[in-house]
């Protein structure tokens, strides 16, 4: 079955869900769209999220701002944190540190020249540093603390050579480090990808990772695949999130399955008609009555929220948090 068709058959049967679907709020950025945020993340008794902001119908200027929870799916943009140059963020708990990551494009003449992770890292934050960047052309780079110690690293590798060879736009590797002192653009060019997750002309990534009991790592990505017209161009882009996991050791894949479309958060108008098919993962918060909310930006314009049943066959193991 075709991923498409896992799609259709997962839509057919929202009906019968009766889902609970909201769309976030964000005061101090009026005028101005803030989607595909970070998880929403405790720190020193406040709730806080990262949100990419730009405006309504452009990609030309992105940037990255936090923001603090002041209700329910309601936040207000924190003046005194820092501004950074960055799309799509992203954070994690690493070996007592926290990690925020994001995609950050260069451009030459409002062409887009480059793009690569860029990395900050620190005990608060008040004092998160750039550290590092990673390859040229890949976003979406994921960090899990492992229980040997060791840290796992998700890349999303995206090339012409990675179409020739796998007839997808871009894979998900997997590969481990010792510590944050580690991670470069080789060490997460050396990830080697994981089989059987994208057929032709699909691809995805790791959006957020979560260390699980039975030693697993339980893994919330995105799905995409193009619906084109009869001469080529491009008609839509379609993003779903996913849930899989994978075992480090082993590198098996138990399951693969779809945990929200589009069709499942609250109408919206997308930022282009090529996206109105389009939920790209920011990731999952643990619930007290035993679910999960689903956190996905939403047509590039707004983040939403959806409340699913826990995606995993394990608990998650307790993070550490910052030391």
């Amino acid at each position: 079955m075709s991923f498409k068709d896992l799609k259709d058959e997962f839509e057919a049967a929202l009906p019968s869900l009766g889902l609970e679907r909201h769309i976030l709020t964000f005061h101090g950025a009026e005028g101005l769209s803030v989607y595909n945020c970070s998880i929403p993340f405790e720190l020193d008794g406040k709730t806080y999220i990262f949100g990419r902001i730009e405006r309504a119908n452009e990609w030309a200027n992105s940037w990255v701002r936090l923001f603090e929870r002041i209700g329910e799916d309601e936040y207000t943009v924190s003046w005194k944190h820092m501004v950074y140059p960055l799309e799509d963020p992203f954070i994690a708990y690493v070996q007592g540190e926290l990690v925020l990551g994001g995609t950050h494009v260069r451009k030459k003449k409002s062409q887009i020249e480059n793009l690569y992770c860029y990395f900050y890292r620190g005990k608060s934050l008040d004092d998160l540093t750039y550290f590092t960047t990673g390859p040229d052309l890949m976003k979406d780079v994921r960090l899990i603390d492992l229980q040997n110690g060791k840290i796992g690293v998700f890349s999303r590798p995206r090339s012409l050579e990675v179409r020739n060879k796998y007839g997808s736009d871009a894979l998900i590797g997997f590969t481990t480090i010792n510590s944050l002192d580690e991670l470069d653009a080789e060490a997460i060019s050396s990830a080697t990808p994981i089989d059987g997750l994208f057929a032709v002309g699909e691809w995805g990534g790791c959006n957020q990772a979560y260390l699980l009991e039975n030693g697993n790592i339980g893994i919330i990505g995105h799905h995409g695949y193009r619906i084109d017209a009869d001469d080529g161009t491009l008609l839509k882009a379609v993003y779903s999130n996913t849930a899989f996991e994978l075992n480090p050791e082993t590198r098996e894949v138990p399951f693969y399955k779809i945990i929200g479309t589009r069709s499942c958060f609250p109408p919206a108008p997308p930022k282009f008609p090529m996206l109105s098919d389009c939920t790209f993962t920011s990731g999952i918060v643990l619930r007290e009555d035993g679910k999960a909310d689903l956190y996905a930006g939403i047509g590039d314009t707004q983040e939403g929220r959806l409340v699913i049943e826990y995606p995993f066959s394990s608990p998650v193991r307790p993070a550490a948090g910052i030391a």
